[in-house]
């Protein structure tokens, strides 16, 4: 019977084609309007490392001015002072432990015509890279001992290395960097988180880093900042040791832990630590230290702004509006076919068949709108692309993925079948006497 319906609808699509085209239209035009946006929205809020949201904990401790809290109501810093992530990073207490923060180095490219450029770098730690599971192509990240011995080592980007190399493994080879030769650790395979949530103080939404250097190094060698510094007191006069020394943050903190004991156990020696350092006279706030999974901290640094909110809430508007029309259109279609539904009524079909025969057709409509609405998506992204085209970061945020085409013809085939619910009624309730009288 199914297939019987499907020949019945499409009979039905055919024998109207311009109604027909008009409710595929006004699906295809509130789906395109709405995942736009949907889509957007889905890759804001998306956690790149999901798998590991039990394990993986970004690290706060509060050591900001005693009279005035870092941001209502007294939530600590998001990013932590030089001497405390040095402290609790060699007091090793967790499975895996990273700190880094973003700087920028000057390449150059080997040959004679090649000419230096300045790219943005990630100041970072061993086990940076097997904690955020980052992908290789050639080589591997370097160890801790290349951290405690402060070796010049890299590990650079897919991008970088296609730029460098022309994609060839380079691995072994050196690369002068700010004059200096690092010898060539890895290559990363293509990695895109969005957002980038080990890093959500410098554009969430931007690229990750190209090149990736050892933190022990870059701090020893006074390498710049190029990511967001905070001070709540000025630094002491003594160059660049009584910066480190001072309460300035300006370092993200990351740690590993396997289990719930783990977590319970560096829970209390962070306490412990911020209790020990009251007594030196630091951290003058209550103890406010917290532990965020990749999925509380996405939702503690609001990475969705509230006007996509907004422009969901409207596109939702404006699908319901299109909706509306689909079901006047629907209607339409059904009254025009008043006589052929007595007709049938007359000669023993029952509600529950006419129900289904103009469900299923009502099914077709907004499948074939849900595939429109695929296109409109599209169009709609790209749009969004050219409107902010100035902004690096925008080519990240209007990727559709196949959940997003899946929840688009879902959604225009729900969307349908919910707009002929009343028109499939009036036609079910048509008094086949009033009509066959006429005839």
């Amino acid at each position: 019977m199914f297939t019987y319906y499907l020949k019945l609808g499409l009979l039905s699509i055919r024998a109207n084609p311009a109604l027909s085209s008009l409710m595929v239209a006004a699906v295809a035009i509130g789906i395109g309007a709405c995942m736009t946006i949907v889509t957007v929205r889905h890759v804001m809020s998306d956690n790149p490392i999901a798998h590991k949201n039990d394990v993986l904990y970004h690290v706060q401790v509060d050591n900001w001015n005693p009279a005035d809290p870092y941001q209502d109501p007294d939530l600590p810093p998001e990013q932590m002072a030089y001497i405390d992530a040095k402290a609790l990073y060699d007091a090793d207490r967790a499975f895996r432990q990273t700190t880094s923060y973003k700087t920028s180095r000057i390449i150059q490219p080997d040959g004679d015509d090649a000419r230096p450029f300045t790219l943005d770098v990630r100041a970072t730690t061993a086990d940076f890279f097997p904690m955020f599971d980052v992908p290789f192509a050639y080589g591997a990240g370097w160890d801790r001992a290349s951290d405690r011995n402060e070796e010049r080592v890299a590990v650079l980007s897919w991008e970088l290395n296609e730029q460098l190399y022309g994609g060839e493994d380079p691995v072994g080879q050196m690369l002068t960097v700010n004059g200096e030769p690092y010898r060539i650790a890895g290559v990363l395979d293509e990695w895109t988180p969005v957002p980038k949530f080990y890093d959500l103080n410098n554009n969430p939404y931007g690229a990750p880093e190209q090149l990736y250097l050892p933190f022990s190094l870059a701090v020893a060698n006074n390498f710049n900042r190029s990511g967001n510094t905070s001070c709540w007191k000025p630094v002491e006069d003594g160059g660049p040791e009584a910066f480190l020394a001072s309460e300035c943050i300006w370092i993200q903190m990351w740690i590993e832990l396997r289990d719930a004991s783990e977590k319970q156990d560096y829970m209390r020696f962070l306490d412990a630590y911020v209790e020990e350092q009251k007594l030196l006279g630091r951290f003058p706030r209550p103890l406010n230290n917290r532990l965020h999974t990749p999925e509380e901290w996405l939702e503690y640094q609001e990475v969705v702004d509230d006007t996509v909110g907004i422009l969901l809430s409207l596109a939702v508007l404006f699908l319901v509006v299109c909706l509306l029309n689909t079901i006047g259109l629907l209607l339409a279609k059904v009254m025009r076919r008043a006589k052929d539904i007595s007709l049938r009524r007359a000669l023993g079909a029952s509600k529950s068949t006419l129900f289904a025969q103009y469900i299923i057709e009502a099914g077709m409509i907004g499948a074939a709108g849900g595939l429109l609405g695929i296109v409109m998506t599209w169009l709609g992204l790209r749009g969004i692309e050219q409107l902010f085209i100035e902004y690096d970061f925008i080519e990240h945020l209007v990727r559709m993925d196949w959940s997003m085409v899946l929840l688009a013809v879902a959604l225009a085939v729900l969307s349908a079948l919910a707009a002929a619910l009343y028109p499939t009624w009036r036609a079910c309730n048509i008094t086949p006497a009033s009509q066959l009288r006429i005839q």
